[in-house]
Order: C-alpha cells, then structure tokens, then sequence
C-alpha cells in the first residue's frame, strides 16, 4: 500500500474556518470520483501541540491530506484521470502551498480491533 501525504496551507485571504469548509464540503466529494483512491482522509489542524524538548519547526499548515493507493502504479494512473484533474482543479482554488510525499507506512500500533 502506498499513501500520498500533503502538507496543505491555505491560500491568503481565505480564513481557516473557509478553507477547511471548501476542503470537506466541496474538495472531498470529487475524491470519490477518482478511481483507484483506496482511502481519503482529511486532518483538520485544531491546535499546535509544542514540545519543551524539541523546537518547532516553522511550517504552518491548515491540514493534512492523506490518500491510499495499492501501488505507485495505481496512483500514477489515478492522478492521470479527467476526475483527479478536476480535484486538483479545484485544490488550487483553496489551496496556497502544499508540501506532498509519497510514503509507505510502517504500522508500529494497529487499529484495535472492535
């Protein structure tokens, strides 16, 4: 499984509270549209949490997008379709600067099991 991770800063002139509306209520719609995303979630940033120990870096961000694909192969393709497109499309409109990677996880504590 692989993920795409995206440091997400909203553009200037938009508040937090729009960005993170525009991003839920009109970006994550078209998500389900592009074939091959196994998984899409949104983090919305509350609060920054600071460490005594550790200095803070200087990157603000507004969110963090995560989307899971089986493969880098499936991904590639996903991102070449008219409906990733029109999601990107559509990032650029709310979206100032964002820092993504490509990773792969390495589950130290799964998800308890219900």
């Amino acid at each position: 499984m692989i993920k795409s991770v995206g440091l997400l800063t909203r553009k200037d002139g938009l508040s937090h509270e729009e960005f993170v509306k525009h991003w839920y209520e009109v970006h994550a719609p078209l998500a389900h549209a592009v074939p091959g995303v196994r998984r899409y979630v949104q983090s919305h940033i509350l609060a920054e949490r600071t460490r005594p120990d550790i200095p803070a870096s200087e990157v603000e961000i507004d969110g963090i997008a995560e989307l899971w694909y089986d493969d880098l192969a499936s991904m590639e393709r996903a991102n070449a379709t008219a409906e990733a497109r029109r999601l990107h499309a559509d990032g650029a409109l709310f979206i100032g600067r964002i820092k993504s990677y490509i990773v792969e996880e390495k589950v130290i504590i799964p998800a308890a099991k219900e």
